[in-house]
């Protein structure tokens, strides 16, 4: 920036000869104008400077100007600028209808006004103005008729041609931006180019549509889920919110969905597909939403499975289809519901079976599944060969210290599928447990390592009960029904003499003689009530349980629902007392 001095009193304003600039200098833009015309710079005869300073007239910027400068033509073209908008009580910046610029400030101030994500945003930024642009053509098309008018997009995709038009057209983002860059072609600003359209059609007086210019854009799909009827249905749901999915179509049209990026879409297949969980589907669906990274999707994929893996894919030919990466998460989630943990372990050698063996077409029956791994040799259990290494990770997460009943434990013994130091290591903590009046000094957490009992509480039920045996101490577990909408689910101690079951079902268990037993239990229950899981639970209790009451019965879990079943989880461990 040039500085400018005041001279000292009675020093000369410029010694003679000196020039007032160096030559060549420009002091202003070029075309700028010395004086107004007929301004007069000095008095009639009077020198304008010492004759030295000749350089100084060739300056382009008068000394004093009586006018502005006018500005160069190159000015004029400045790029337009973000607008300030008033928000709320704040001023926010919003973008101009361009596409994104850049600017991260104004994108975040965006987001806080509109209350959108900001990160999600700046993967896309462009979303947000194609948004912008289909809000602005929904207010001004929202009285037209489509069915009235000509189709004025052709797309072409998959090997045909479909005719769109352009309102319904932007409730996809991919469309939209293909249909963008098409009227883009030969300008510099296809969102001007747009307003000129909307601006033709709004000035077109009478209910006659204005005669639009066909534009063709074409879409290139490398997804082999999108097929030709599912895309076909997600293009008609574009016009139409009460398109009809069937459970065979609506994974292609999940994917035809997220192609076309038509959200409202998306979510309508995902909320359909949660609605439609059974054995058929749980594949495919969890799948599917793993590919396109969809969380809702994939999270009701493993909360159906947490409570029907053992009930019901545990006697469906389908479980050979659970995925192992999602059966692993099911099985190590507090959640889990299994009526017991024996039952667990039976469920999960069937699905090895049907994973070894291909061909089988039904279901196997249980005493199949062990004569399979009875027939490897003895000399190397079935994890420890290499088509069970890869298993490993699953079955340690097995709760293999509950199955604590005598045929049980000869059954996982005789099998041949664990290796010997589990079974020492069973067999050790049961011995123990005994030992010591049933305390179980290597179990502490509830959440990982309590023993677990299930009740499934069906429509027909209104009471429902069930005995467990473990280390000598018996326990009922019941639920029952009061009214349409109301249930209470507890367990109680009873003596061994008072068990009403067949003898056979607890031959050769112990008995402990013990008054007391210190349990800590938890009880939780799971409904299912419009595809959303109702949750209930007690809270972690340490209690002494007697044969007498109040002592002898637990706290009691109760709630209100309309949804059936139930399925109700007793957890408990004995702490040492």
């Amino acid at each position: 920036m040039a500085q400018i001095g005041f001279p000292r009193h009675g020093a000369p304003l410029a010694s003679p000869g000196a020039p007032l600039a160096s030559p060549g200098a420009t002091l202003a833009s070029p075309g700028a104008t010395l004086a107004s015309p007929g301004a007069t710079l000095a008095s009639p005869g009077a020198p304008l400077a010492s004759p030295g300073a000749t350089q100084a007239l060739r300056c382009r910027v008068p000394l004093f100007s009586p006018e502005p400068p006018v500005p160069s033509v190159k000015m004029l073209q400045h790029k337009s600028r973000l607008e300030r908008q008033i928000v709320g009580s704040t001023n926010r910046w919003r973008f101009p209808k361009e596409p994104f610029t850049g600017d991260l400030l104004a994108l975040s101030q965006l987001c806080k006004a509109r209350s959108i994500d900001f990160n999600e945003t700046l993967k896309n930024p462009d979303r947000a103005c194609i948004s912008q642009i289909h809000k602005l053509l929904t207010e001004k098309l929202k009285k037209k008729t489509v069915q009235s008018t000509e189709a004025d997009v052709i797309l072409e995709c998959l090997g045909f041609k479909w005719e769109l038009h352009q309102p319904q057209l932007f409730q996809s983002e991919t469309l939209a931006r293909l249909y963008l860059r098409a009227l883009s072609r030969g300008s510099m600003s296809p969102l001007k180019e747009l307003e000129k359209v909307l601006k033709a059609q709004s000035s077109r007086k009478g209910t006659e549509p204005a005669p639009m210019k066909k534009m063709t854009i074409s879409l290139r799909i490398n997804d082999p889920l999108v097929t030709k009827a599912a895309f076909t249905t997600a293009l008609k749901s574009l016009y139409r919110n009460d398109v009809e999915m069937n459970v065979g179509d609506v994974v292609g049209v999940l994917a035809s969905a997220h192609t076309l990026q038509f959200d409202a879409l998306f979510q309508r297949c995902v909320t359909f597909m949660i609605s439609e969980l059974s054995p058929n589907t749980i594949k495919s669906f969890y799948l599917v939403g793993c590919k396109y990274q969809e969380g809702q999707l994939t999270k009701a994929c493993e909360q159906w499975l947490q409570m029907n893996l053992v009930p019901l894919m545990g006697k469906k030919i389908q479980l050979r289809t659970i995925p192992r990466e999602l059966l692993h998460k099911v099985i190590m989630s507090p959640s889990l519901f299994t009526f017991s943990e024996f039952d667990l372990l039976k469920t999960m050698l069937c699905w090895v079976y049907l994973q070894q063996n291909h061909k089988a077409q039904t279901f196997p029956i249980y005493e199949a599944v062990l004569t399979y791994f009875s027939s490897f040799p003895r000399n190397c259990a079935f994890l420890e060969r290499d088509l069970g290494q890869g298993l490993l990770p699953l079955f340690v997460c097995l709760r293999l210290h509950s199955i604590n009943r005598g045929p049980d434990l000869e059954e996982v013994r005789h099998v041949n599928f664990f290796p010997e130091a589990w079974l020492i290591r069973i067999a050790a903590s049961h011995f123990r447990a005994l030992e010591n009046g049933g305390d179980m000094a290597q179990v502490v957490d509830l959440n990982t390592q309590a023993l677990r009992f299930g009740m499934l509480f069906t429509q027909e039920y209104t009471t429902h009960s069930k005995m467990i045996s473990v280390y000598g101490f018996f326990f009922e577990l019941k639920g029952v029904k009061h009214d349409g909408t109301s249930y209470s689910f507890y367990m109680q101690r009873v003596r061994h003499t008072d068990v009403h079951y067949p003898p056979w079902l607890f031959e050769n268990s112990p008995v402990s003689l013990r008054a007391e037993r210190l349990v800590k239990y938890q009880i939780g229950a799971r409904v299912l009530v419009k595809d959303r899981w109702q949750e209930f639970s007690t809270n972690q209790i340490t209690q002494k349980f007697g044969f007498s009451k109040p002592s002898c019965k637990s706290h009691v879990l109760k709630f209100q629902t309309v949804g059936i079943p139930i399925y109700t989880t007793f957890a408990f461990i004995f702490p040492l007392s």
